[in-house]
């Protein structure tokens, strides 16, 4: 085959995906039904230095009508403003628990989710990042009834609204999710691999996640939603892709900068995590950005048109899709600043240091101090 014709192929097969994952998510959105019943609810939120989020997402979640909820905030040795934000909220169906830091061998996120999910009485559990809000007072509603509905065992999760700054960055997530994870297949196959869980938003029954206790089994996983997604599906519980965007938006970043300290941490273990999975990786995505448009120009439209279904379907700016070139060069940059920096131990995130480096065997649990801020 020429190069075009290999090129041709390959553009086909990841604009099929697109369309067949846009088809899908939009037929399967949850829509506004009301539960069958409604089992309490543990809303379990994470949260590091997250004053300004969480007085977005704290009035969001007390405004829901769902009945019966509570919401568990770990604080995770926060520096700033977050206990006083969470101590300030007078309703008895906020509990938040303030922790020194994970103990050795643990990751923040991942332990402050676990040491939530121990407080929690719920029948579902519900786990949000902090810079979530929901989008009207029906979505733990519409979320249990979406739950109910599916096959079960499974787990609920999808794809968000996202919001803030850095969409340069931040857009080229739903174009890899959208263009090359084929949705409606993945909690049909077998394959661990063909799976998907968003660690923003993801809903599951205690009973299920007792049995199986991801974030104890994967306490070390910088990218523990990926490893848990794969870890649920092995174990018979599906995770299963719905677009929440009318439901959940997220504040992820700021601004470029921002966004790329964030994504920093996550770009090189999301592409294996080691110098022999990295570079075919890396190699592989610089051969299709760069040599496509050496080929046929109309490669060029390609990509656009792929950046350009994606982009409408999470309801990115259209400046964004214009700046297509410079978000795939931004992409290259990315991968290789990621891997430079796990490989000389220098990744940080909210003043701690990421990656296994950082990292000791594991101790028996945290020390925290608990308190009810109602």
């Amino acid at each position: 085959m020429t190069p075009a014709a290999v090129f041709s192929v390959l553009f086909a097969l990841l604009g099929v995906t697109l369309l067949l994952n846009l088809w899908y998510l939009r037929r399967t959105a949850p829509r506004e039904l009301r539960p069958a019943s409604t089992p309490r609810l543990s809303v379990l939120i994470p949260a590091r230095n997250e004053a300004d989020n969480l007085r977005r997402l704290v009035p969001s979640l007390l405004a829901q009508d769902y009945p019966d909820f509570e919401v568990i905030v770990h604080d995770d040795g926060s520096e700033d403003a977050t206990w006083e934000v969470l101590s300030a909220v007078g309703d008895r169906r906020l509990r938040a628990f303030r922790g020194s830091g994970p103990p050795s061998g643990w990751v923040g996120k991942v332990h402050a989710l676990y040491s939530a999910r121990r407080e929690a009485t719920g029948e579902l559990l519900l786990f949000l990042d902090a810079d979530v809000a929901l989008k009207h007072p029906a979505v733990l509603s519409r979320l249990v009834a979406h739950f109910e509905r599916l096959p079960q065992p499974a787990a609920l999760t999808g794809i968000t609204h996202l919001k803030g700054g850095g969409q340069l960055v931040v857009s080229l997530v739903p174009l890899v999710i959208l263009s090359l994870l084929p949705i409606p297949l993945a909690a049909r196959l077998r394959s661990k691999r063909m799976s998907a869980l968003n660690g923003q938003c993801w809903m599951i029954a205690r009973g299920d996640y007792d049995r199986l206790e991801p974030h104890l089994n994967h306490r070390d996983e910088v990218l523990e939603d990926i490893r848990i997604g794969r870890y649920l599906k092995q174990s018979g519980v599906a995770p299963v892709m719905a677009d929440l965007q009318d439901l959940v938006e997220v504040w992820m970043y700021r601004s470029v900068p921002d966004a790329w300290r964030g994504f920093r941490k996550n770009v090189y273990l999301f592409m294996g995590g080691s110098w022999w999975s990295f570079l075919p990786l890396h190699v592989l995505y610089l051969a299709l950005f760069f040599v496509p448009p050496l080929v046929s120009p109309w490669f060029v439209a390609a990509w656009y048109g792929l950046k350009l279904l994606s982009d409408r379907f999470v309801r990115c700016p259209v400046a964004v899709t214009a700046a297509t070139p410079v978000s795939l060069l931004l992409g290259a940059a990315l991968q290789l600043d990621s891997a430079l920096a796990h490989w000389s131990g220098r990744v940080k995130w909210k003043g701690r240091s990421v990656g296994r480096a950082a990292l000791q065997p594991p101790s028996a649990a945290a020390g925290r101090t608990r308190r009810n801020p109602a």
